[in-house]
């Protein structure tokens, strides 16, 4: 009896990001079936895996933990109620694989009773049925070579479905994991995932959508009414339930037209310095009102009447935590970012806008280009396909007269920790036909790759006609105006 695992789970157990087992079973070195991996199959491949071991995937999960501000471990495992729902699951999974295991038994005992049977004087028939009846019991009663490898495989496996459940969504096909106690939608908006929703405290019926298949529990109460059509159609509120087994769910992914302006008011959480003229303005936001927004766009900051726009540097998937980078200039609210806020500070913001956003459904290897402070916005798209684990292959090329980049090592962080991602610091002294020379030097063809630039308006039109140049669709550039 065969037993699959998806492709999102093997990622984990196996210590691989989702790109590089694509790209194993792309080459041919990796069998699927209905996109799930057979054990057996999986033993084969990667035979010096230690189950028990996380390796270099708990490196990268400790680099993302950082750059995206993951949860701390203590809130990760669930609560009484829902451990006690996903272990009666197992438990009943396990109850139905030892009914099995008892039937085969059985049937191995009937087996045995009638070719016992069909002996006859025939010494030859005899001795061909005994030795039938020794290879049966040989085969039963001795371990294949990988049964040790296997239990652990499906022993961490189990571990892993009880305190991380996946979600797939339709029809867009994300997939997503639910720690702990977190409710569908927590764990979705902290993947970087934009599915619709508003109060988020199962008042208004904006977070509804359809549970296809698997098991919830709710976790916490909400006023909405659900119709009964909607009730024997699935209808759930992604705010109030939390799976139980690995589910499905009929819901849509908002756009960037899709998200209404917010008006929120947040307090300074701290005030950091990258650089004598830039800073990082570290925000939070009230726990009932996170800012929907999608990496790449812009909010406008506002403290007494003193305005600017920003683009926010920070992951959608990072909670309740903005970032935006302000350069010292002589405008209202940077003189004020530098001069006179301090930590719990009130910051009213407004937004978002833009359309400088990631492609949600594409899986092409991407090029990301900043020059200088267009860092910001290419940094929140870094981390948001970082984090949905969308490209195939990530390069990052960051053009500056910062030397060091203000930056620098996060960026460093994140190549030490992915094979599949490049980082290159370029200096703007070169001037800005060299940087885009060196740039698409390591890509000679652009045509099956997405690419994204933040810039001056004149340095974004060169590196543009250079791209297309090369053969990269114009559906594939993405740009960004910084001034």
């Amino acid at each position: 009896m065969s037993h699959y695992l998806p492709l999102s789970r093997v990622a984990r157990l196996v210590g691989e990001p989702r790109s590089a087992l694509q790209r194993r079973i792309h080459a041919g070195e990796l069998t699927t079936y209905d996109g799930q991996i057979d054990m057996e199959e999986l033993l084969r491949v990667f035979p010096n895996v230690k189950w028990e071991d996380d390796g270099e995937y708990e490196h990268v999960e400790e680099i993302k933990r950082k750059a995206f501000g993951k949860r701390v471990m203590e809130r990760v495992l669930p609560d009484k109620e829902v451990l006690a729902e996903r272990l009666f699951e197992l438990g009943k999974e396990f109850a139905a694989a030892k009914s099995l295991l008892i039937h085969y038994d059985r049937v191995f005992g009937w087996l045995e009773e009638h070719l016992t049977g069909l002996a006859t004087d025939d010494p030859d028939a005899a001795d061909a049925i005994l030795a039938i009846k020794i290879w049966l019991r040989r085969q039963l009663d001795e371990a294949p070579a990988e049964a040790e490898r296997g239990k652990a495989l499906l022993a961490e496996e189990s571990v892993m479905r009880v305190m991380s459940v996946r979600v797939v969504v339709q029809p867009s096909g994300h997939e997503f994991f639910v720690e702990g106690n977190d409710t569908i939608l927590e764990a979705a908006l902290r993947a970087g995932i934009p599915l619709s929703y508003g109060c988020s405290n199962g008042n208004c019926g904006d977070c509804k959508v359809r549970l296809v298949s698997g098991q919830v529990t709710k976790v916490h109460p909400h006023d909405y009414p659900l119709k009964e059509a909607d009730k024997a159609a699935g209808a759930i509120l992604m705010c109030s339930y939390t799976p139980v087994t690995d589910v499905v769910i009929e819901a849509g992914v908002a756009a960037a037209d899709d998200i209404p302006e917010q008006t929120i008011s947040t307090r300074v959480k701290a005030v950091e310095s990258l650089d004598e003229d830039l800073l990082a303005l570290h925000l939070t936001t009230p726990r009932s009102q996170r800012l929907r927004f999608l990496a790449g766009q812009r909010v406008t900051l506002s403290v007494e009447g003193r305005e600017g726009e920003y683009a926010v540097a920070s992951c959608p998937c990072e909670d309740r935590h903005l970032e935006l980078h302000i350069r010292r200039e002589n405008r209202p609210f940077a003189r004020m970012a530098f001069e006179d806020l301090r930590k719990e500070a009130p910051v009213a913001i407004r937004g978002p806008h833009g359309s400088f956003v990631i492609k949600m459904d594409s899986r092409r290897p991407v090029i990301f280009v900043a020059w200088d402070e267009g860092f910001a916005p290419v940094k929140s798209l870094v981390q948001h396909a970082m984090s949905l684990e969308l490209a195939a292959s990530m390069d990052l090329y960051w053009v500056s007269d910062r030397l060091p980049h203000y930056q620098d090592n996060l960026c460093r962080s994140w190549a030490d920790a992915m094979d599949n991602f490049h980082y290159g610091a370029l200096a703007a002294a070169d001037g800005a036909e060299t940087n885009i020379a060196a740039i698409l030097a390591r890509h000679p063809d652009l045509g099956h790759f997405d690419l994204y630039a933040a810039g001056p308006a004149d340095f974004l039109a060169q590196l543009r006609e250079a791209a297309l140049a090369r053969g990269l669709s114009a559906l594939g550039w993405h740009g960004e105006i910084v001034l």
